[in-house]
């Protein structure tokens, strides 16, 4: 992790990726009419590449390039040398994962969330039986 200076409103900032070079409040700021800049091109001219929507609509790549991971917009050739399944890196048009893998992550997180279910019924205790305890008072001042 590395600190870099945001190149919009100078501030500091954390970041893992060196194509980030705006901080997450700057980022945020234009996120939605940049979406929209970039789907309108995409629309006008469909098959343009990053580089081409990224100079047209001045949007940076790795906002771009996030949007496909949110899957958002998609890449339209079956083969690219873009975007890769996150697990076992298949080339794919949007997301992080290919279909079989994405299917494999669904399979293990189901899994293990019954597995979770099945040790929580076990451990859980089971309510006990409610005891009450009377009070009693005695008047002090009542003789024996």
């Amino acid at each position: 992790m590395g600190l870099v200076n945001c190149s919009k409103c100078g501030r500091l900032f954390g970041t893992e990726n060196d194509d980030e070079t705006l901080c997450l409040r700057c980022r945020e700021d234009g996120y939605e009419s940049d979406f929209k800049k970039v789907r309108e091109y995409l629309y006008a001219n469909p098959g343009a590449d990053i580089e081409e929507v990224a100079e047209a609509t001045e949007v940076e790549r790795a906002r771009i390039m996030r949007y496909l991971r949110e899957e958002r917009i998609e890449i339209v050739d079956e083969e690219n040398a873009l975007l890769h399944c996150s697990r076992c890196g298949k080339s794919i048009k949007t997301g992080r994962y290919c279909a079989s893998c994405e299917a494999d992550v669904k399979k293990e997180l189901s899994g293990a969330l019954d597995t979770m279910k099945k040790l929580n019924e076990k451990f859980q205790k089971p309510a006990a039986a409610k005891k009450t305890t009377d009070i009693y008072t005695r008047n002090l001042t009542d003789k024996k």
